[in-house]
């Protein structure tokens, strides 16, 4: 990765990139290997290589991925690479014209159905895990009530905690420690609801 750590999403073209459902499931991809080729990405997601690889132009199009160094002999394999370490979007900056708005919620949709997706498999496939998996994951659910700022407050801190054992994390695997890694979901969502 070349760019930022973060990019704060705010333009509609980038938005509607992304929040194609192929392509959101190739970004996925993509940031979880690192890098990656369009032959290796078409087989994750079992599509065609030629259409994997012109969603993932498009991706570069709007410079959320990009091209990475080769990482074998072969020349005619073209590597990319997430262009930043994480992207954002916030709905602050897609409330001022209903199409945003509703782009904005219609990506939130595409992005909620990968994680439903990705949690049901995991499910799916718990036993499978060993007793360290199924000890170290969890799913918890609280209901406190918050004013707008305490859960402002609340979503910081958990952002920056989750970020800082991401990068211990990427730290150790870069210097070898290797054993035992999987790759990891980690979902938190907190938002208003009435009874």
């Amino acid at each position: 990765m070349t760019g930022s750590e973060s990019r704060r999403i705010t333009d509609l073209g980038t938005l509607k990139a992304l929040a194609h459902p192929l392509r959101s499931c190739l970004y996925r991809s993509l940031y979880t290997a690192r890098t990656a080729t369009a032959s290796q990405l078409a087989e994750q997601v079992d599509e065609a290589v030629s259409l994997v690889s012109y969603h993932l132009r498009k991706l570069a199009e709007y410079g959320l991925i990009e091209e990475a160094p080769q990482q074998s002999g072969d020349g005619r394999e073209r590597w990319w690479r997430p262009a930043q370490e994480s992207v954002s979007i916030h709905d602050a900056d897609f409330r001022d014209a209903p199409e945003r708005t509703a782009a904005h919620l219609a990506a939130s949709r595409v992005f909620l159905e990968h994680r439903v997706d990705l949690f049901r498999r995991h499910l799916d496939e718990r036993a499978t895990w060993g007793p360290e998996w199924g000890e170290a994951s969890f799913d918890s659910e609280f209901l406190p009530r918050f004013t707008p700022a305490e859960l402002a407050a609340l979503a910081r801190e958990l952002h920056a905690l989750v970020d800082r054992h991401e990068k211990a994390a990427r730290a150790a695997e870069d210097g070898g420690d290797t054993e035992g890694r999987e790759n990891t979901a980690i979902h938190l969502y907190g938002f208003p609801f009435r009874s």
